[in-house]
């Protein structure tokens, strides 16, 4: 099993900000936060004491999630991404073919997703029934309610063109 994860630049940017965020700052807060919390006596019955070692708790398991993330990350150059097969970085519009309904949504790697915006994980088990096809072709998707049939209606990248031309003039930009 292949347990790399595909990411841009750009998402790999902001897994390492966050990391460093909650390293640097976040978990020295939570740190004061214990320290002050001792001082006031028996640890017992100190209900600040005990939330802030179960914050720290939370804090360094994320921490070591996106310590994980980033070691196993590869960089995607998206220059490179075929522009005429679904892959990543590319918003694609489907048709599902019980209801007729369409969606479109795009595919991108870890750091980038944001499920409100219709930006789902290129890893997804939704996502990887799409990859490599084109416009028109016919994908089967497992979904938790059953086997799902969705048509490819569109293809672009114009959102991924319009972030590599901010990067080629030195705009800084979010894919």
């Amino acid at each position: 099993m292949d347990d790399r994860i595909p990411m841009t630049q750009t998402g790999y940017n902001k897994i390492r900000a966050e990391l460093e965020r909650l390293e640097n700052v976040v978990l020295s807060e939570v740190t004061q936060r214990i320290a002050l919390a001792r001082e006031e006596g028996d640890l017992s019955e100190n209900a600040e004491y005990h939330g802030a070692r179960e914050t720290q708790g939370m804090v360094m398991a994320k921490i070591q999630f996106l310590r994980d993330k980033l070691s196993r990350a590869y960089i995607i150059d998206p220059a490179k991404v075929p522009r005429d097969v679904v892959a990543l970085g590319a918003s694609i519009t489907v048709r599902d073919l019980e209801s007729g309904e369409e969606e479109t949504f795009t595919l991108v790697g870890a750091g980038e997703e944001d499920l409100d915006a219709n930006r789902i994980l290129i890893t997804s088990p939704f996502s990887k029934g799409f990859i490599g096809k084109k416009i028109g072709d016919v994908v089967e998707v497992t979904v938790p309610r059953g086997t799902q049939r969705y048509e490819i209606v569109n293809l672009n990248y114009e959102d991924l063109d319009a972030a590599l031309s901010r990067e080629d003039d030195g705009t800084p930009g979010n894919p």
